[in-house]
């Protein structure tokens, strides 16, 4: 199920529809910023480029999982 947002970008007014996942994962990036999660939408917009604007949310949740996920320690078994 989708959950709409409605945001403010480049002087005009829209709405984003994405998996209540991935607003869970923007909202985290957003307050470990420091920032308004519209902050960070506008963030996103301003680099997506080409790519459409859902999918640039959820490609940003992606990475910022990725990040924020430590990797795999080597182990030290032989």
């Amino acid at each position: 199920m989708l959950k709409k947002k409605s945001v403010l970008l480049a002087g005009h007014a829209t709405s984003i529809a994405l998996e209540p996942e991935f607003w869970a994962v923007l909202d985290d990036e957003a307050s470990r910023r420091e920032m308004s999660l519209a902050g960070l939408l506008k963030e996103i917009d301003a680099t997506r480029g080409r790519r459409p604007l859902a999918s640039a949310c959820r490609v940003r949740a992606l990475e910022w999982v990725a990040q924020s996920t430590p990797a795999n320690p080597v182990s030290d078994r032989v």
